[in-house]
C-alpha cells in the first residue's frame, strides 16, 4: 500500500519532517517555519484534563442483547422484545488513582455502560460494588480529597483515609468489601459491575416501580491476593488494561449477564431502612434478581484517545421508561458528571463520535460554543422555543411519571441510619472464616500507618459492627504499634481535639 502524503494539520504537504528550517547549518531557526510551529503548537496541547476521578481505565465497544420480557416494567425500547440488540460502550476504571497509576490495587472500580438507544443514550455509570461509602452527595469531594494526596507533602496518606472513614461510619459496608479479597479483581473481566444506585422504571401504562441493576460476569468471579497484586503493580502496572484488550483480539469475548432487583412503591413505604440509601444493598431473599439480558464485548478501540479517553458518562441521560429515584448520590451526580465533561471535553462534548446518540437525531435549541463540529442544527431553523415555524416540538407522551413528594425542606443529618446491621450481616454470614481473617489483616495493614486515636476511632467502628471484627483488629494493631518505633513517619496534620470530638457528637 502506497503511504498516504504527509501534511501540515491544515492538509498542506510536507517536503521535509525531520530537519527544521535555519539560517545557515548552525541556526537560528526561523519563524516561517510552520512545518516545525504547526507540529510543536499541537504537541504542547495534546493533553486534556484528567477525570479527578476515575482516571485509569480501560474500554470496548459490544452489544446488549435482551434475553427476557421485562416490559412490563419497563417501557424503554432497549428492553422492547427478547432478542433485540443494542449497541453498547464500557469503560473500566480504577477510581482514586490517576492515569498512570497501576492496574492492580486495592481500590473500587468502576463499571460504565453506554447503550446507544434510538431514544437517545442511556448511560448506567456504576462500580463493581452494589454499595458506596456515604449516602450524602455533599460529602462527596472531601471523600474523593482523603482519598488522593496530601497537599503537603503529594503522599498517598493514610491519616487523611481513615479519619475519615472513621467520622463517617456509613463507610463500614464499602470499607469491608474493599478489603476483602474482592477488593482487588483479577482484572476488568472477572468482575461484577452494578447500577448501585435506585432508579425508577416507568411501563408503557405509566405505572412506576423502583429497581436496582446487576451485572453479573459470566466468566465467574476471580481476584488477586495482595501478594500477586503488588507483583503486578512493579511487573505489568497495565494489567487489567491489556488483560481486557489482549482476550477480545484473540476473539474470546467478555460477557455478561443482566438483572434487575424490582421493588414496588407500597414496598418502599414498608421498607425497614431507606430504600434509596447507596451503602446498603437491598436482600436478594426478598427481592430477588430478575434476569433480562446480555452484555458482550467484542471490539477494541481504534484508538484509545477518541475512544475511550474522550468517552463521557453521565448518569442523566436515561431514555423514557428509566427515571431517578430520590438517591441523594444518584440525584447529585445527574449534575455533576455532565458539569465535570464540559469543563474536560467543552460543552459540544456530545458531539464527539463515541458520545453521539448516532442512533436518534439531536434536535433542540442549543447552538454554537466551542468545537461545534455538526451542522449546528442547519439553516433556517429557529433557535429559541416556541416558535411558530418547524422547530423540534416536546413530546407529552414522554413526560417524567407523576410522583407526590411532601416533607419538611432542611438540610437532614443522615450519619447515623443503621450503620452496622448490614456490615455485620457481611462479616458473620457472607464471608468464611479465612476470608475474615484475610479481611481483618488487610485492613490492620492499612489502618496501622494512621495516627493512634484515629486507629482507635476506627476500632471502635468495627467492634460496632461485631466484637470479633473490632478484637482481632486491635490485636493485629497492637502487634503492628509494638514495632512502631522502627517507622520512620512524617505527620503533617496534628489533631484538634474540640473539633474531632464535636464531629464524633455530631456523626456517630
Amino acid at each position: 500500500q502506497k503511504p498516504d502524503v504527509l501534511t501540515t494539520g491544515a492538509g498542506n504537504p510536507v517536503g521535509d519532517k525531520l530537519n527544521i528550517l535555519t539560517v545557515g547549518p548552525y541556526g537560528p531557526l526561523l519563524v516561517q517555519d510552520v512545518v516545525f510551529t504547526d507540529e510543536m503548537a499541537h504537541f504542547d496541547r495534546e493533553r486534556i484534563p484528567e477525570r479527578v476521578v476515575h482516571a485509569k481505565g480501560a474500554g470496548a465497544f459490544g452489544y446488549f442483547e435482551v434475553t427476557h420480557d421485562i416490559t412490563k416494567y419497563c417501557k424503554a425500547k432497549v428492553f422492547e422484545h427478547i432478542g433485540k440488540r443494542t449497541p453498547i460502550a464500557i469503560r473500566f476504571s480504577t477510581v482514586a488513582g490517576e492515569s498512570g497509576s497501576a492496574d492492580t490495587v486495592r481500590d473500587p472500580r468502576g463499571f460504565a455502560m453506554k447503550f446507544y438507544t434510538e431514544e437517545g443514550n442511556w448511560d448506567l455509570v456504576g462500580n463493581n460494588t452494589p454499595i458506596f461509602f456515604i449516602r450524602d452527595a455533599m460529602l462527596f469531594p472531601s471523600f474523593i480529597h482523603s482519598q488522593k494526596r496530601n497537599p503537603q507533602t503529594h503522599l498517598k496518606d493514610p491519616d487523611m483515609m481513615w479519619d475519615f472513614w472513621s467520622l463517617r461510619p456509613e463507610s463500614l459496608h464499602q470499607v469491608s468489601f474493599l478489603f476483602s479479597d474482592r477488593g482487588i479483581p483479577d482484572g476488568y473481566r472477572h468482575m461484577n459491575g452494578y447500577g448501585s444506585h435506585t432508579f425508577k422504571l416507568v411501563n408503557a401504562n405509566g405505572r412506576a416501580v423502583y429497581c436496582k441493576f446487576h451485572v453479573k460476569t459470566d466468566q465467574g468471579i476471580k481476584n488477586l491476593s495482595v501478594e500477586e497484586a503488588g507483583r503486578l503493580a512493579s511487573t505489568d502496572p497495565d494489567y487489567g488494561i491489556r488483560d481486557l484488550y489482549n482476550a477480545i483480539a484473540k476473539g474470546d469475548y467478555p460477557s455478561w449477564s443482566f438483572y434487575i432487583q424490582v421493588m414496588t412503591f407500597e414496598e418502599a413505604e414498608k421498607f425497614p431502612f431507606n430504600p434509596f440509601d447507596l451503602t446498603k444493598i437491598w436482600p436478594h431473599g426478598d427481592y430477588p434478581l430478575i434476569p433480562v439480558g446480555k452484555l458482550v464485548l467484542n471490539r477494541n478501540p481504534v484508538n484509545y484517545f477518541v475512544e475511550v479517553e474522550q468517552m463521557a458518562y453521565d448518569p442523566s441521560n436515561m431514555p423514557p421508561g428509566i427515571e431517578p429515584s430520590p438517591d441523594k448520590m444518584l440525584q447529585g451526580r445527574l449534575f455533576s458528571y455532565p458539569d465535570t465533561h464540559r469543563h474536560r471535553l467543552g460543552p459540544n462534548y456530545l458531539q464527539i463520535p463515541v458520545n453521539c446518540p448516532f442512533r436518534t437525531r439531536v434536535a433542540n435549541y442549543q447552538r454554537d460554543g466551542p468545537m461545534c463540529v455538526s451542522d449546528n442544527q442547519g439553516s433556517g431553523a429557529p433557535n429559541y422555543y416556541p416558535n411558530s415555524f418547524t422547530g423540534p416540538e416536546d413530546q407529552p407522551m414522554v413526560k417524567e411519571s407523576r410522583m407526590s413528594v411532601s416533607g419538611d425542606v432542611q438540610r437532614f443529618n443522615s450519619a447515623n441510619e443503621d450503620n452496622v446491621t448490614q456490615v455485620r450481616e457481611f462479616y458473620t454470614k457472607v464471608l468464611k472464616e479465612d476470608e475474615r481473617q484475610r479481611l481483618c489483616k488487610n485492613i490492620a495493614d492499612h489502618l496501622k500507618d494512621a495516627q493512634l486515636f484515629i486507629q482507635k476511632r476506627a476500632v471502635k467502628n468495627f467492634t460496632d459492627v461485631h466484637p470479633d471484627y473490632g478484637a482481632r483488629i486491635q490485636a493485629l494493631l497492637d502487634k503492628y504499634n509494638a514495632d512502631s518505633g522502627k517507622n520512620d513517619v512524617i505527620r503533617t496534620y496534628t489533631q484538634s481535639t474540640s473539633r474531632v470530638s464535636a464531629k464524633e457528637r455530631s456523626n456517630l
